[in-house]
């Protein structure tokens, strides 16, 4: 009876037949008349923007009639990015374009995330852009602007993150604005006439190049570290990492060597000074090596970077109790068709360091059962707590598939985790596509690096079947990733980590984030692995790593894709694009360039245009060795 009084006495009032009808007509206005009417105002606000351009016939076929972003990140027009039915981005390259960039117009588009104009023939100065204040990125190089950018032309632009105005006419000096942008992380300014001092850029990680300008003065310490060729072609720019910078020097009078014994003296006093430090230095040393021999003693050393054999350990304990150090933690196994072993038998086993990097180590360990593993020392993994990483690793603990390297255990602590595998004998792709072949079976001829393609596409189509909430299913898709066992068939290692990394070390390590969507827009899309998948075919038929293709000819172009398109372009020459060791009969010459043609459209600039996993599976199925 209390309990339905209480009931009572919380329920809230049934609503009046008003509020039914109102709330009704409400839903009903928001479903079907709001989103028409924004769609229709970021239409309007293309429409003028278009309407500026006087080269018109250039412009893609804009309809009118049809919403752009109606089906939410499917585009209606071409050029037209959409994300969530708004406007996201508007790429209209390689048009012939030309008259006014309308600003007012664009500031209608609340989303706007991107502008790519680049590669068209606007002229006069740069428009006004900070009317965009959500804008992250700019691509306005190869056309003809001119004249100069007003110092505080990027002020209050904080959203932006990519700046690219290579090879226009631009003069002046380079905006102080820019270098106050909080997240801006490339400066594209090379290929213009700016002059004057570089300014003092506080971005700390800042990819700029300011190459074949007129620029002089010295090089802030910020930038010192930066390839000297993003500073060529400024005959006034000095210091690191360029020459030092000259200074003018004193007459050879007879103050000159009253300079030198003074600084004789000097250079003998700090000499001294070093040497007494130095002693003491080593005194110290040896008193507290002596003082903590027995501590150090009784703990493992770590692997070693020599590649040797020596005694594996874990992550340090080093603010830990003695109780914990003497009881670490247990290894948490996901699978139960492997003899289980303990952490102590891990720790006390013989191991070989195989990568050692800022991402990760890897050591090859024997343990005293005669099991070869490999276990990977994650130490960027602090994004989550102990029970998302638990769930995330148990739900990886349960995929299995032909090429899929299995997950057998793993091992937790705050600071850096443990994941242990099966060792696989025959080493990665990448070191059999680029390295020293004679130590293996022989040449990867093309049956193999059909076979080799075939399993890392099931095995990818397999995480996106299994892994449906993940963007990126791998995320880390590259060569040096995929193992190779005894008969050639690919394992693929580091999968379904993105949702443990660090964002931060994700950005600057995983393969999704070099993906054109990443670099122009900002963003990972449901086709961003297959587009790892595309550049992967391109090197295994080519033999070239996707980082060093540049040097290859007198090639212009920004990727590995857009030397292969080169390329094939020549008819002649198509063939030049197939890397010699993978040999092959005239039949298999037609496979292969169906191969590559799949690894063009899975590696597309154009996430419209790229294949979805599935379709891409099924192409590569139908390849055969021969005809």
């Amino acid at each position: 009876m209390g309990a339905h009084a209480f009931d009572q006495l919380v329920r809230p009032p049934l609503p009046s037949s008003f509020f039914l009808i109102f709330h009704f007509i409400f839903v009903l206005s928001t479903m079907y008349l709001w989103t028409p009417i924004l769609g229709d105002i970021e239409m309007e606000a293309l429409l003028k923007f278009k309407s500026s351009l006087v080269h018109k016939e250039g412009t893609p076929n804009w309809n009118p009639s049809i919403v752009p972003c109606a089906q939410g990140d499917v585009s209606k027009w071409d050029g037209v990015i959409c994300d969530n039915g708004k406007v996201w981005g508007i790429q209209l390259e390689n048009m012939g374009l030309k008259g006014k960039i309308d600003i007012d117009a664009l500031s209608q588009l609340p989303e706007l995330r991107t502008l790519s104009l680049k590669n068209n023939i606007f002229e006069g100065s740069i428009p006004n852009l900070r009317p965009l204040i959500k804008l992250r990125s700019i691509f306005l190089s190869n056309n003809k602007f001119s004249g100069e950018i007003p110092d505080d032309g990027f002020v209050g632009m904080d959203a932006l993150r990519r700046v690219v105005l290579t090879n226009n006419g631009l003069k002046g000096k380079i905006p102080n604005s820019l270098g106050r942008l909080p997240i801006l992380i490339e400066l594209k300014l090379d290929g213009n006439q700016f002059e004057g001092c570089i300014p003092d850029f506080q971005q700390s990680n800042l990819n700029i190049n300011v190459a074949n300008n007129h620029l002089e003065g010295p090089i802030p310490a910020r930038l010192s570290k930066r390839n000297p060729k993003v500073f060529s072609g400024n005959k006034g720019l000095c210091g690191p990492p360029l020459e030092p910078c000259t200074s003018e020097k004193t007459p050879k009078d007879v103050s000159t060597l009253n300079t030198k014994s003074k600084s004789s003296k000097s250079t003998l006093i700090v000499l001294v000074i070093m040497i007494v430090l130095l002693i003491t230095s080593i005194l110290i040393v040896f008193v507290c090596r002596n003082k903590h021999k027995a501590k150090l003693n009784k703990r493992t050393s770590l692997a070693s970077q020599d590649g040797n054999q020596t005694t594996y350990v874990p992550p340090s304990e080093e603010h830990t109790t003695t109780k914990k150090r003497q009881d670490p933690g247990k290894l948490d196994f996901v699978r139960d068709d492997r003899k289980k072993f303990d952490l102590s038998e891990l720790l006390t086993a013989s191991a070989q360091v195989l990568e050692s990097g800022n991402f990760e180590s890897s050591y090859k360990v024997e343990i005293f059962s005669g099991q070869l593993l490999v276990v990977k020392r994650f130490r960027q993994m602090t994004k989550v707590g102990r029970e998302e990483f638990n769930e995330n690793v148990w739900r990886m603990g349960k995929l299995r598939h032909p090429n899929l390297l299995a997950l057998v255990a793993y091992y937790y602590r705050k600071e850096e985790k443990l994941l242990i595998f099966d060792f696989v004998d025959c080493g990665n792709l990448a070191s059999q596509l680029h390295g020293n072949r004679k130590l293996k079976q022989g040449k990867l001829d093309w049956p193999k690096r059909l076979k080799i393609i075939k399993g890392v596409a099931r095995g990818l189509a397999y995480l996106y079947k299994e892994l449906p909430s993940l963007m990126v299913p791998h995320g880390y898709l590259k060569s040096s990733n995929v193992l190779l066992n005894e008969s050639y068939e690919p394992l693929l290692i580091d999968y379904a980590l993105h949702p443990l990394i660090n964002p931060e070390h994700a950005k600057q390590l995983m393969v999704a984030y070099k993906s054109p969507e990443y670099t122009h827009h900002d963003r990972l899309t449901n086709k961003t692995d297959v587009w790892s998948l595309g550049i992967l075919i391109l090197e295994v038929l080519t033999g070239k790593f996707p980082t060093d293709f540049l040097a290859v000819g007198n090639v212009k172009g920004e990727n590995l894709v857009a030397w292969v398109n080169v390329i094939v372009s020549e008819e002649e020459k198509g063939e030049d694009v197939f890397d010699k060791e993978m040999e092959g009969t005239h039949q298999s010459r037609g496979e292969m360039s169906k191969l590559l043609k799949i690894g063009l459209r899975c590696s597309h600039e154009n996430v419209d245009t790229r294949w979805c996993i599935k379709e891409a599976l099924e192409r590569i199925e139908e390849i055969k060795e021969t005809d």
